[in-house]
């Protein structure tokens, strides 16, 4: 493993500028208006991988949007647009408004399961099927659609939407099997509620998913940074600690993005074609 520098962060706490978490980045541009890099940007980049004993790549909310994951602000008439996103990303929010709070993620819940993962999704999920070993993927996405497509081993830097957890430290009788239902459901011994399985804003990340994201950008030799702002830390951190480890970076996202001055190489439009044009063979 080659040596990287530390990561200036806040911690592991999870905080960005943005309003969501796995929100696309506001100056993204719709598919139509990106136009592809050159064949020959993509064969260097291409070779590259090829050469690469352990690719890294870091997904971000970009690349869900190209599936259509609505996001909290896709519809500014609809009911839950009146709520501040925070209030409803939030441990202090769920325990002001639990009912609220667990009805939106239901909410975002049924829509998730409506879309489908795009053409981006299955080139990373057959490359790393038809490479077994060579690739880490770490999402800042909590839709599930990598594993969806297939992907193994999925790094979910801010958990997983479609699984609970308890609110507090579950006790012995605390079953998620054997919850009692409602909104949100609850232990039916303790009274312990059922949360969604995000992190929230304020929260740590996983250390365990962490660690493991920050050893595969250290010992990777090429990181693909692809569909994200680089607003979001620590997350976003991750590029610049594989480039300082000496990995090549390269950016893919439609617009300028916050980490291109990390990166050896930006590549401008959607994953859903570049990264099928990257990955085949």
């Amino acid at each position: 493993m080659r040596p990287g520098a530390a990561l200036p962060h806040n911690g592991l706490l999870f905080f960005l500028r943005p309003p969501m978490p796995d929100e696309p980045s506001p100056t993204s541009l719709p598919a139509a208006a990106a136009e592809l890099p050159g064949q020959g940007e993509l064969h260097e980049l291409r070779e590259r991988i090829a050469h690469a004993a352990h690719i890294a790549v870091l997904t971000g909310a970009g690349v869900s949007a190209e599936s259509g994951v609505p996001t909290f602000r896709d519809d500014k008439n609809s009911y839950w647009a009146q709520f501040n996103p925070q209030d409803m990303a939030s441990e202090a929010g769920f325990r002001a408004h639990p009912q609220r709070v667990w009805q939106w993620y239901a909410h975002r819940r049924e829509a998730v399961a409506a879309v489908q993962p795009n053409a981006g999704h299955h080139a990373l999920a057959q490359w790393a099927l038809q490479h077994p070993g060579r690739m880490t993927l770490v999402t800042q996405n909590v839709d599930g659609l990598h594993q969806r497509a297939g992907s193994p081993g999925v790094l979910c830097l801010h958990g997983e939407l479609m699984r609970d957890r308890w609110l507090e430290r579950p006790r012995a009788c605390c079953d998620l099997a054997g919850q009692n239902p409602g909104e949100p459901p609850q232990c039916p011994v303790c009274g312990n509620l059922v949360r969604p399985g995000v992190v929230w804003f304020g929260e740590s990340l996983p250390m365990g998913v962490w660690q493991a994201a920050e050893a595969a950008v250290q010992r990777c030799e090429v990181l693909l940074v692809v569909g994200t702002s680089g607003a979001v830390y620590p997350a976003a951190g991750l590029a610049r600690i594989a480039r300082r480890a000496g990995a090549h970076v390269a950016v893919i996202n439609p617009a300028p993005s916050e980490l291109d001055d990390a990166a050896h190489q930006c590549l401008r439009g959607p994953s859903a074609q570049i990264l099928p044009a990257l990955l085949a063979g």
